[in-house]
């Protein structure tokens, strides 16, 4: 059987790899002409390296990415509310990465090509179609010469939150859901703080910032290449988006200083000066979409943002899409049948991103910033009148249950226990 993937990001391109390696044929179609480094970081979680570990990949995210060290939470002017251990420091079996999206992207593309052959991806391939064979699927893919007919024994759609197949199956849903937030992005080059390692999360509900290192570079021994993340609330949720969810839109200097300047400090980096320095950076609204209550109709079904799209909160679209990868792969390995085991996949995983989606849409585990934010507005001299510590690391703990990927949950998994 070979198994038709019509989108070539990171879910998509997991997929390929976690199906060869259970001996599953695979052939992946993305829409972009070329398949290139564009985006900004991303982190990957332990249990989402966890899979990739098992895939071989391990070594090459650490060529490619940064191992996460330490997680902190900070007020909007710099006063620390919460300090973490990440990865391998807080007990788990495998590390913790942060890293750039286009990075990891030819990182998967690189190792599909090299173990599926180079014809294993085809770009320029738009998802336009699919119906029902005596034998599977075929899907009919919009190129630059014409529709193209594909045919295989099942086909899975990984292509991003604006799914074509999703909308055919439910035209009525309409566009994503904004909530009203507004995310710049970007990455330059800047001096290592805090080890070179460290994840900072500053602010509240009106303004946030991320920022983390996401590569090193052995001719730039005190620099790491750092990605920052500026959230502004500057509408009601549910209102109208100001443009296309879209990860390649370039953003303004102006706008973002005008949520930076005055209202947005950490003492490790010059913020202004850090997002001056880069030369693009990308805008988008915050959107997901409402779980939905099926996935799969026969050999057809969906994965990664085409099935679950959810606030970047938590760092864990990506990861999720790799568990789904994973998880579809190995019931297609156990069953001659890809209705039955798109089915069983579903069942597995439907449920598990759907509380993800509603958790991140309550802030996840940055409500501990929203929290002392709202307790505290003006700062505070004695955190534990605002919020105590057991109060702010269950908030943390909690998500990290719900979204899978608690110490104990990953390493149980792996057949080992947190030191």
């Amino acid at each position: 059987m070979t198994v038709i993937i019509a989108g070539g990001g990171i879910g998509g391109l997991a997929l390929a790899l976690a199906l060869e390696a259970r001996g599953i044929g695979a052939q992946v179609f993305e829409a972009s002409a070329e398949i290139r480094e564009l985006g900004v970081g991303i982190n990957i979680l332990p249990h989402a390296i966890r899979e990739l570990a098992g895939l071989g990949l391990l070594d090459r995210l650490d060529a490619a990415g940064i191992r996460t060290g330490t997680l902190i939470y900070r007020t909007a002017r710099g006063q620390e509310i919460l300090r973490q251990p990440r990865g391998l420091g807080a007990g788990y079996d495998v590390p913790q990465f942060s890293i750039h999206r286009g990075r990891l992207q030819v990182l998967l593309l690189e190792a599909v090509r090299a173990r599926l052959g180079a014809a294993a991806v085809a770009t320029g391939h738009r998802l336009a179609a699919h119906e029902r064979t005596p034998d599977g699927i075929a899907a009919v893919f919009e190129t630059a010469d014409g529709p193209v007919r594909v045919e295989g024994g099942a086909l899975v759609a990984a292509d991003g939150i604006h799914s074509a197949l999703r909308r055919a199956r439910h035209p009525e849903e309409g566009p994503p859901r904004w909530n009203g937030v507004v995310m710049w992005r970007g990455a330059a080059w800047a001096p290592a703080y805090l080890g070179g390692d460290s994840m900072i999360i500053a602010g509240g509900m009106s303004a946030k910032l991320v920022l983390y290192p996401i590569a090193s570079d052995p001719a730039r021994p005190d620099e790491r290449l750092t990605n920052w993340v500026v959230c502004a609330s500057v509408a009601e949720p549910g209102a109208p988006m100001p443009h296309r969810e879209d990860w390649s839109r370039p953003g303004e200097i102006a706008e973002v200083m005008a949520h930076v300047e005055g209202k947005l400090a950490v003492d490790e980096i010059d913020l202004p000066a850090l997002i001056a320095a880069t030369p693009e950076f990308y805008v988008y609204p915050m959107c997901d979409r409402d779980p939905l209550a099926a996935w799969s109709e026969g050999p057809v079904t969906l994965l990664g943002d085409a099935a679950h799209p959810m606030y970047p909160v938590g760092s864990n679209g990506a990861s999720q899409a790799i568990l789904d990868a994973v998880s579809l792969a190995r019931h297609l390995a156990e069953s001659p049948d890809p209705a039955a085991a798109f089915a069983a996949y579903e069942a597995e995983r439907l449920p598990a991103t759907a509380a993800i989606v509603e958790a991140n849409r309550r802030g996840g585990p940055e409500r501990v910033i929203d929290l002392v934010e709202a307790r505290a507005p003006e700062g505070f001299d004695d955190l534990d009148r605002v919020a105590s510590a057991e109060e702010l690391t269950a908030i943390v703990g909690q998500y990290q249950r719900v979204a899978g990927f608690a110490a104990e949950q990953v390493n149980r998994a792996s057949g080992t226990q947190p030191a």
